[in-house]
């Protein structure tokens, strides 16, 4: 092969012209090699010292030791291919092969898309798992991206041999080579099982069959997972013996690095999201309208309309619960004919000047009340009572069924999830607000689009997850900012009505300094969903930093209106307080900083809020206090570092350097 290859499928490995090079015995700067070959950007020094030095006596030194020897390697007499703008660095690999690259490139294609003889191609290039046997000790950022791209490629290698047996002649020879290889990479794959007993029972291995079902039984039955739709496949196979494969195949989505196809129907693998059914409000007779077709119809009728749009459960339709409500079916029996999770019920009076509004949420597995409220207001604008009571009673069913299936997703072991308790198990560890746990959750979220590509709502915790390592500096920002934008822009993809998807992209476009963008889709999120609270908060943050601090306090207001005691409400706090600094109303602009501040899971950014507000007041030991324990956790934060971490206009970032010199942070 003519030029320059680059091999990091299998051991690492690079020719010219078809001959191999022998490479430095340095374990690090292989990994440099595969790391920047990856890279969408130019990567800074220091990150790259971070990534693979544990603190050696001079990182530095041996990142240029490495990059001497790679420009050995790779420069050609007119091509340099190591470049160094500025202090980062980068590879050029133009015209150059690299087979992790061609992947990565199909699979953004769509590997659906592709042709057998480009499958083919692409799987004759797994020649092992990404970098085989290249380990760094004591690296442990290394050792998270090396994991984390093994898991990305082997996705990519099962989707790609899925495709190849759907294509392939049924007595294709390599036939059984590729079912091998989809097994042994996707073991707890109900439709790789499937592909390999069709297979058999096309070539009348019917015992050959049934030892393979008895194994596999097994092994799903070792990990608590349900084996029963691979049971009823194979007896479907063994009645009928069709030419064609026996399961759906939906689309891949397009540059998704967790497609993995599953069964249909299977309880192990696929979403299955909570489902809900509100039941029609029962109304008293002190109450205009009479029993049906008033103020409780029309409550119940504006409540599912509300929690559809969320997109966030699956909601019953209001003919289905109206037509048993009118045969007086009872809530809970009504829960068990429509195999729902949850049931709504409430009550709407009137009297003595007053509308109250009782309302239960019942768990329909355990008959247990999961929540219940009583909203009570006076009648001034009947219709504007109920819009508010409506708005209250929408985000709390929503909060309570999503901490109800965070808790339950905490409680199964991790290879049991399927992807609706996985992005749940993911939303857990995402508001934990470390570095860690941010980390935990970004895997989940993966297994979540692993088992479901078409779930968006993972998608937009995905791209939160990058977001957070791009806001709190827990990873390169440029890199971590593409991500971010990468898979809200998945999430879009796979459902433009969720509101969850816009509200990804509006953040993420916030990271890439497009403003006008981000609130574009900020306003698109909660147009789609009015009760959306996340969307509400993501426009008052950006509001209070560089837009209308005013609108930022009333969408601060209301998100916390909605959803009271949101794992956020920090920062809906935060904003808050930054606007009334641009306001030039320092002493509130204190106390909302304290009351973020005062939230158990607030990170370093909502104390460095709190000790700029709190000098601004003049509140300076306060400030001072908040100043030593964020130095604490971060012992060289100044004021640069608040200032690069948001996007301030010149006077706001003029105040708040004005508030750091009084505490020692200027």
């Amino acid at each position: 092969m003519a030029g320059l290859s680059v091999r990091l499928l299998g051991p690492l490995t690079i020719a010219r012209n078809g001959i191999i090079i022998q490479l430095p015995k340095s374990r690090k700067l292989c990994a440099l090699l595969a790391y920047l070959a990856l890279a969408p950007h130019p990567v800074g020094r220091s990150r790259l010292c971070e990534l693979l030095w544990d603190v050696p006596n001079d990182p530095r030194g041996e990142l240029r030791w490495c990059l001497s020897k790679l420009r050995g390697i790779l420069d050609e007499p007119h091509h340099r291919r190591v470049e160094t703008p500025g202090d980062t660095i980068a590879l050029n690999l133009r015209g150059a092969s690299v087979d992790a690259v061609d992947i990565a490139s199909a699979a953004a294609k769509g590997v659906e898309t592709l042709g057998l003889e480009r499958l083919q191609a692409l799987s004759g290039m797994f020649a092992g798992d990404f970098l085989d046997g290249l380990e760094i000790d004591r690296s442990p950022h290394f050792n998270s991206w090396l994991i984390a791209q093994r898991r990305r490629f082997g996705f990519w290698h099962a989707a790609i041999l899925e495709h190849l047996v759907n294509k392939l002649p049924a007595d294709a020879d390599e036939m059984s080579s590729h079912l091998d290889k989809w097994l042994e990479l996707a073991p707890f794959d109900g439709r790789a099982h499937v592909a390999l007993l069709t297979r058999l029972a096309q070539r009348g291995q019917f015992g050959a069959g049934e030892e393979h079902l008895a194994s596999a039984a097994q092994l799903f039955a070792s990990e608590d997972l349900d084996f029963g739709p691979v049971r009823e496949a194979w007896r479907t196979i063994r009645g009928e013996r069709p030419a064609a494969t026996l399961w759906a195949r939906p689309p891949l989505v397009p540059a998704a690095p967790h497609a993995s196809i599953m069964l249909p129907h299977s309880d192990a693998a696929a979403p299955r999201k909570a489902s809900l059914a509100v039941m029609p409000f029962v109304e008293g007779a002190d109450c205009p309208g009479g029993p049906r077709g008033g103020l409780a119809d029309g409550l119940t009728h504006d409540i599912i309309t509300r929690l559809a749009k969320l997109r966030d459960f699956f909601v019953i339709a209001r003919g289905s619960v109206f037509a048993l409500a009118e045969k007086k079916i009872a809530p809970e029996d009504a829960g068990r004919r429509l195999n729902v999770d949850y049931v709504a019920t409430g009550t709407v009076r009137c009297q003595a000047g007053r509308v109250t509004v009782a309302v239960e949420l019942v768990e329909v597995r355990t008959a247990r009340i999961v929540w219940a409220e009583t909203f009570e207001r006076r009648p001034d604008d009947i219709f504007a009572v109920l819009d508010d009571i409506g708005n209250s009673i929408v985000s709390s069913i929503s909060a309570e069924i999503e901490t109800v299936e965070r808790n339950r997703a905490m409680l199964k072991a991790p290879n049991s999830l399927n992807a609706w308790e996985a992005y749940h198990r993911g939303l857990w560890h995402m508001y934990r607000f470390t570095r860690t746990e941010n980390e935990q959750a970004r895997h989940f979220f993966d297994i979540a689009l692993k088992l479901d590509p078409t779930f968006a709502r993972a998608y937009a915790g995905l791209s939160f997850t990058h977001w957070q390592n791009a806001f709190q500096r827990w990873g390169d920002r440029d890199q971590e900012s593409a991500l971010a934008f990468e898979a809200a822009g998945q999430s879009l993809l796979v459902d433009d009505h969720n509101p969850a998807a816009h509200w990804a992209m509006g953040r993420a476009l916030w990271l890439r300094g497009e403003q006008d963008g981000s609130l574009i889709e900020l306003e698109r999120a909660v147009d789609l969903s009015p009760n959306f609270a996340l969307g509400h908060y993501a426009l008052s943050f950006v509001h209070s930093q560089s837009g209308d601090p005013q609108a930022a306090i009333g969408s601060s207001d209301h998100s916390r209106h909605l959803s009271p005691f949101d794992p956020l409400l920090f920062g809906m706090l935060g904003a808050r307080a930054m606007s009334h600094v641009r306001l030039g109303q320092f002493d509130e602009a204190a106390e909302w900083a304290l009351k973020a501040a005062a939230r158990p899971n607030a990170h370093a950014i909502i104390l460095a809020i709190a000790a700029h507000c709190l000098a601004l007041a003049g509140r300076l030991d306060e400030a001072r206090s908040f100043a030593a324990a964020l130095r604490k956790m971060l012992p060289n934060y100044s004021a640069d570092d608040f200032i690069g971490t948001f996007r301030f206009e010149p006077d706001a970032e003029a105040l708040f350097r004005q508030g750091a010199r009084g505490i020692g942070l200027g």
